[in-house]
């Protein structure tokens, strides 16, 4: 893969460019909305200029560095028409995919994660570092899995979920989509759709609860 370019221009896009060029890419830069962050050097790359800009670029792919999910759908959904096709992953050297494996496009993969055989890793999703995906597991699209938490197999998470710094997922269970999980948290029942889990076990209050 040749020339890359970045979308998003904060602390995930920087990860996303130490990865690409440790891979051996070529990442010309990266593109971000904040104006202020315009010309711009991270990790001696620079920062180009707004989004809107990317068609104007001749490269070979991109992807999108935006941690938050509903952000980094909504970057994707408007600029698919550009880069179908050309959205590349981010897989650090250091991760073990087992082969059977099954990752999208657009995805994120930190340093030390293990995804273990027959787990599926949906477009655009975030795996952090040293994150555990086990065996049989399904990640929707657009998820983001927070560093060290660890999902066991069997397990379910619906698109746009937030998994916190150190989360841990209990075999079989499926969280439903836009939910978060807090920090910590020990999950061990089924949870909802868009709700926000915390604790040991992790709870969470129900809509339209007192």
């Amino acid at each position: 893969m040749g020339r890359i370019l970045i979308l998003g221009a904060g602390g995930h896009a920087k990860v996303i460019a130490d990865i690409l060029q440790l891979r051996g890419m070529q990442v010309i830069g990266y593109l971000d909305d904040d104006s202020e962050k315009w010309g711009l050097r991270l990790l001696g790359l620079p920062v180009l200029g707004a989004i809107a800009t990317c068609a104007g670029y001749e490269v070979d792919g991109a992807i999108v560095g935006i941690g938050l999910n509903s952000r980094r759908r909504s970057v994707v959904e408007h600029y698919d028409h550009v880069f179908r096709g050309r959205w590349v992953n981010a897989i650090h050297p250091k991760s073990t995919l087992a082969a059977s494996v099954q990752v999208g496009c657009g995805v994120f993969v930190g340093a030390g994660v293990i995804a273990s055989p027959d787990a599926t890793i949906g477009n655009h999703v975030i795996v952090n570092t040293a994150a555990v995906v086990g065996h049989d597991s399904h990640i929707a699209d657009f998820v983001h899995v927070g560093p060290t938490s660890t999902i066991t197999g069997g397990v379910t998470i619906g698109e746009e979920t937030f998994i916190g710094t150190g989360v841990s997922i209990i075999p079989e269970v499926h969280i439903g989509r836009q939910a978060i999980i807090g920090a910590g948290a020990s999950v061990v029942r089924d949870i909802p759709d868009g709700v926000t889990a915390v604790g040991v076990p992790a709870r969470w209050k129900q809509a339209g609860a007192g």
